[in-house]
């Protein structure tokens, strides 16, 4: 092994790409320019702690996700708007986090921002937690639009992550501009490939996703 080859496999290991399955992209990589805040890297979400698997703000998904994610921030970006992401690629062992958090009934440490009217031991049933997570294949990501200039999220009716009815995307009891503001996210994600979930207004899946039926369990780094 030369020199030079032996300085470029240790470079690309310390940037990670060794452990990036064939079709995968760090969407950095596409997207120089977008806001990601990885929620689950954080202590900012339903669990009210730091998720497994979940080892930097490093966002993950398919290559051809990550491609059309592009087309959709660049047309934002001609109405002075941009992406947010708070979640793409997650690992399996991230969801099995969700799924042992869940049955831990008496854990309801930030019950009142995500779930204030949801009893704990019906997010399963209401299909708010799952076993499998189409986040977990690699072309399903959780975003919303914030302003170009202040980078501030527009308001979209509810918070991102927030399980109730409120969250739906033909929730009626918002204001017109929060109503506009989720049918602008919407269309242009669906313009661009993406497939919504009716009762998330945030969750979009890339339609002909490279991976329909493989899970996914590599740490994000």
């Amino acid at each position: 092994m030369t020199y030079k080859i032996f300085i470029l496999i240790c470079v690309l290991t310390f940037k990670g790409f060794a452990q990036l399955p064939e079709g995968f992209v760090y969407v950095k990589d596409i997207i120089p320019d977008l806001d990601v805040e990885l929620r689950y890297n954080t202590t900012n979400n339903f669990l009210g702690k730091h998720v497994n698997g979940y080892y930097g703000n490093t966002l993950i998904l398919t290559e051809q996700a990550a491609e059309a994610l592009k087309l959709v921030q660049e047309e934002l970006q001609k109405q002075n708007l941009c992406l947010k992401v708070y979640d793409g690629y997650r690992p399996q062992e991230a969801v099995n986090h969700f799924v042992k958090w869940a049955r831990v009934l008496d854990d309801t440490i930030n019950k009142s921002t995500f779930y204030p009217k949801e009893n704990k031991k019906n997010l399963f049933k209401n299909g708010y937690i799952a076993s499998k997570s189409g986040h977990s294949r690699g072309s399903t990501v959780d975003l919303t639009i914030i302003d170009a200039n202040t980078g501030t999220p527009i308001d979209m009716g509810s918070p991102f992550d927030f399980f109730g009815q409120q969250s739906w995307v033909t929730f009626g009891k918002i204001t017109k501009k929060q109503h506009d503001n989720r049918i602008l996210l919407q269309r242009v994600m669906q313009k661009h490939g993406f497939r919504s979930y009716s009762k998330e207004w945030w969750h979009f899946t890339l339609r002909g996703e490279p991976f329909p039926k493989t899970y996914f369990n590599f740490p994000i780094k």
